[in-house]
């Protein structure tokens, strides 16, 4: 059975607040939870940011830091799904999200965000090489 690692303990990020870890490392992969716009020094749902780019740079902020914890790095990403939760503001999401992927591009889906969590534009999760 290929081992499990939960990826709980990020350098200056709080503890998962609800019940899910940061991200599993598996069977040569990172699977990164879906991460809000949250101050990672800050409170669970202390959000950085009122416009779609501050949220989409300071979620993918948090992928990064919480890739780095798990020994993987932004350019060993192979997928993405962002969560929208409005869906009119991709534009503005979608330029923000090229500043982090300048070289190959991985694979992306968006999706319409269903949870309501207050000033929350955006959540993004990731999949990445170990």
């Amino acid at each position: 059975m290929p081992a499990i690692h939960h990826v709980d303990d990020v350098p200056g990020y709080p503890a998962p607040h609800s019940p899910y870890s940061h991200a599993i490392v598996a069977n040569g992969f990172v699977f990164v939870s879906g991460q809000i716009p949250v101050q990672p020094a800050g409170g669970p749902t202390e959000v950085v940011g009122d416009t779609m780019q501050e949220q989409t740079r300071q979620a993918l902020r948090n992928v990064q830091a919480i890739l780095a914890a798990a020994g993987s790095s932004l350019d060993r990403v192979v997928k993405v799904t962002v969560l929208l939760a409005r869906p009119d503001l991709y534009r503005e999401m979608n330029e923000a999200y090229a500043e982090f992927f300048p070289g190959p591009k991985p694979a992306r889906a968006m999706v319409r965000f269903g949870a309501d969590i207050p000033g929350v534009l955006v959540a993004i999760e990731a999949i990445a090489l170990a």
